[in-house]
C-alpha cells in the first residue's frame, strides 16, 4: 500500500508516502507480487525417491560449478572469469548487459554473492526455445543470494530466470529473458541500470547512481539520526541498519517494487523479500525513493519520510499481513512527525477542514480506504495519524507502542477480535475508543 499526500511544510509543497508493503509471515519470495505472463511448467524427474541418473548428477554439478565461478568472479572482481560463463553465441545485447552489470557492481560492498539451484524445479524441456548448435538446454530454478556489507543482517534471495545451454560439453548462461513467456522472471537490481554509487553511514548505506549523488548525500546526512529517532520510540530490538535506494528512472523503481506499482504517485516505499513474524525477522528490506519527486523534498519533509519508512522497517518483523492499516500507517506517521514540531492541524489539512464542516469521523478508517485514490486515501492516512496521536497524547506513548505490537500480530482479525484486543491494551472497546478519538479531535482541531 502507498499514498501520495500533498502538504505544506515550511512553505514548500511536498509529497509524503506512507507505504507499507508486506509479505506473508511464512518464508516466501517477493516484496510485491509480480504477475507472470504464463504459469511456469515444472519438470519433476521421475522416481524422486530413487538415485538420479549419472548424467543428471553431472549436469547439476557442472551448472553449480558454473554459478560458483560466476559468483567468485564477482567477489574477486575478475571480469574475464565472469564473462567466461556467458554463452559465446548469446545475443550481443545480453553479453553487453552482463558486462555492464559486472562493471556496475564495482563499488557495491558485497558481503555475500552466490547462487542456489533447485534442480527439482526445472522447466519442462518442451517449453524451452530452440537454440542453434546447442547440445542441451536446461532451466532449473535459480536464485541469487546476496547481502550488502554494513546493511544486511542476513542474505536475501532473488529469482534469476537463466536459460542455460551446453556447448562442446561445457555449460553457459544463454539468456535471462528467454523464459519470460513461461513465467520465469529475472530480478533486476540497481546494478542492472547503471554504475552504482554507494554512500555509507554508521547505520547503513545509500545505493544510487552518479546522477543522483547530490540527493544521496542529503539522504545519507539524515539516515543515522532517523534510525536513532525510530529506535528511541520502537526500541533497539531490530538491526538498526537500513538501505535506501535512489533509482535513476521510474523503470528502475518498478523493478525494485513491482511492475504495476504506481511509482509516479509515491515519494518512497519500504519493501521486504521475506518476513517471518515468528522469528521477528525480515530479509532484503529496502526503502526505495522516487526517481522523479523525492529530490523536491524539503529538509523537514525528507526527515519525516525517512523516519516513517524506517519505522516500517523496524516493525516489519512484528507485523503480520492484514493487520489494521489505520494503526500500521498511523504509527509510522506518528514516529515520522514526532519531533518535527508540526501541529496536527498542518499535518492533516483535509481532516482539519472536515472537522470545521462535518465534525469528527464516525469510525476508524477501513483498509479499503487505504487502497483508494485521491482525497479518500489522503483522508485515511490523516485520520490514522490523528488516531496514533490521540493514543500517544491521551494514553501515553508506551500504550501506542503496545497497541501496535498487539494489533500488528493479529493479522486479518475480525471486528470482534479487534474489539477484544483494544480492551486488553487500552481498556476501551471500539465504541469507547472512537468516542475518545472524536473528543481529542474536537479539542485539538475544533
Amino acid at each position: 500500500m502507498a499514498r501520495f499526500r500533498a502538504l505544506l511544510v515550511a512553505g514548500v509543497a511536498i509529497a509524503l508516502l506512507g507505504g507499507l508493503t508486506l509479505v506473508a509471515a511464512q518464508p516466501q519470495r517477493h516484496d510485491v507480487i509480480e504477475q507472470a505472463p504464463a504459469p511456469a511448467q515444472v519438470f519433476t524427474p521421475p522416481n524422486q525417491g530413487a538415485v538420479a541418473p549419472p548424467q543428471a548428477d553431472e549436469r547439476a554439478i557442472a551448472v553449480q560449478s558454473l554459478l560458483r565461478a560466476r559468483a567468485d568472479a564477482v567477489q574477486r572482481r575478475d571480469e574475464k572469469a565472469f564473462m567466461a560463463g556467458i554463452d559465446p553465441q548469446a545475443e550481443p545485447a545480453f553479453r553487453d548487459a552482463q558486462l555492464a552489470l559486472f562493471r556496475n557492481l564495482a563499488n557495491v560492498p558485497l558481503r555475500e554473492w552466490s547462487y542456489t539451484v533447485v534442480t527439482q524445479r526445472s522447466l519442462d524441456p518442451s517449453v524451452l526455445p530452440n537454440v542453434e548448435g546447442a547440445q542441451e538446454l536446461w532451466a532449473p530454478e535459480i536464485d541469487l543470494v546476496y547481502a550488502l556489507r554494513g546493511a544486511d543482517p542476513s542474505p536475501t534471495r532473488r529469482p534469476m530466470g537463466y536459460l542455460l545451454v551446453k556447448r562442446a560439453n561445457s555449460w553457459f548462461i544463454r539468456s535471462d529473458t528467454d523464459l519470460l513467456g513461461v513465467g520465469r522472471r529475472t530480478w533486476r537490481g540497481p546494478w542492472d541500470f547503471g554504475p552504482c554509487l554507494v554512500i555509507k553511514t554508521e547505520r547503513g548505506l545509500v545505493l544510487t547512481h552518479p546522477a543522483r549523488e547530490a540527493m544521496a548525500k542529503r539522504v545519507a546526512a539524515e539516515m543515522d539520526s532517523a534510525v536513532n529517532a525510530v529506535s528511541s520510540v520502537w526500541g533497539t530490538d531490530w538491526p538498526q541498519q537500513v538501505v535506501v535506494v535512489l533509482p535513476d528512472s521510474s523503470d528502475e523503481m518498478r523493478a525494485m517494487i513491482g511492475p504495476n506499482f504506481p511509482v509516479e504517485s509515491v515519494v518512497a516505499v519500504s519493501v521486504a523479500d521475506r518476513v517471518d513474524t515468528d522469528k521477528n525477522s525480515a530479509e532484503g528490506q529496502r526503502v526505495v525513493m522516487s526517481a522523479t519527486s523525492a529530490d523536491a523534498l524539503s529538509v523537514t519533509a525528507l526527515r519525516i519520510v525517512l523516519r516513517h519508512e524506517f519505522t516500517h522497517i523496524a516493525a516489519r518483523g512484528s507485523t503480520v499481513d492484514g493487520s489494521p492499516m489505520w494503526l500500521l500507517e498511523g504509527f509510522a506517521d506518528y514516529v515520522g512527525y514526532r519531533d518535527s514540531g508540526i501541529p496536527l492541524r498542518q499535518a492533516a489539512p483535509d481532516l482539519n477542514a472536515s472537522m470545521l464542516t462535518t465534525g469528527p469521523p464516525g469510525r476508524l478508517p477501513s483498509d479499503e480506504e487505504f487502497r483508494a485514490q485521491g482525497r479518500t486515501l489522503d483522508m485515511a492516512y490523516q485520520q490514522s495519524f490523528s488516531v496514533a496521536r490521540f493514543v500517544a497524547e491521551r494514553l501515553g506513548e508506551a500504550k501506542l507502542i503496545e497497541l501496535y505490537q498487539v494489533l500488528a500480530k493479529a493479522g486479518r482479525a475480525s471486528p470482534e477480535e479487534i474489539d477484544d484486543l483494544l480492551v486488553s491494551v487500552v481498556r476501551l472497546n471500539r465504541e469507547q475508543f472512537v468516542a475518545g478519538w472524536q473528543e481529542y479531535l474536537r479539542e485539538t482541531l475544533g
